[in-house]
């Protein structure tokens, strides 16, 4: 069982990047691609973009395929996905999520998912 951490939300202003942090705790990631996802209240999960393994991102929600960057940190163990120029309809929970297959928006084709780390955007 792999244990995953989100870190690195928190409130921002409008127009302002926030960096997310996805953590495996005693793990490498280096072999799973992992998938970024967020939800917001009263509203369904939404695929934001995923990192595969070979290190090709790939960006699944057309609001902010322009605004994000993924990337995987200098220790195996750690992505980032770096959001910017931050609008109010980006506030949500965003999860990662790790899975042995190639990236897709689907849920279920991950295996191991962090707590989720709240992003709330307002002035």
């Amino acid at each position: 069982q792999m244990h995953l951490a989100n870190f690195g939300g928190g409130l921002a202003q409008p127009g302002e990047s926030r960096r997310l942090s996805c953590v495996a705790a005693a793990a490498a990631l280096d072999r799973f691609s992992i998938g970024w996802f967020r939800q917001a209240p009263g509203k369904e999960r939404e695929a934001v973009s995923c990192i595969s393994s070979s290190g090709e991102s790939t960006a699944f929600l057309d609001s902010v395929k322009d605004r994000v960057t993924m990337s995987r940190g200098n220790a195996d163990n750690t992505v980032y996905l770096q959001i910017d120029s931050l609008k109010p309809e980006d506030a949500a929970t965003y999860y990662c999520a790790a899975g042995l297959r190639r990236c897709t928006r689907d849920p279920a084709d991950y295996r191991y998912w962090g707590q989720g780390t709240q992003v709330t955007v307002a002035a």
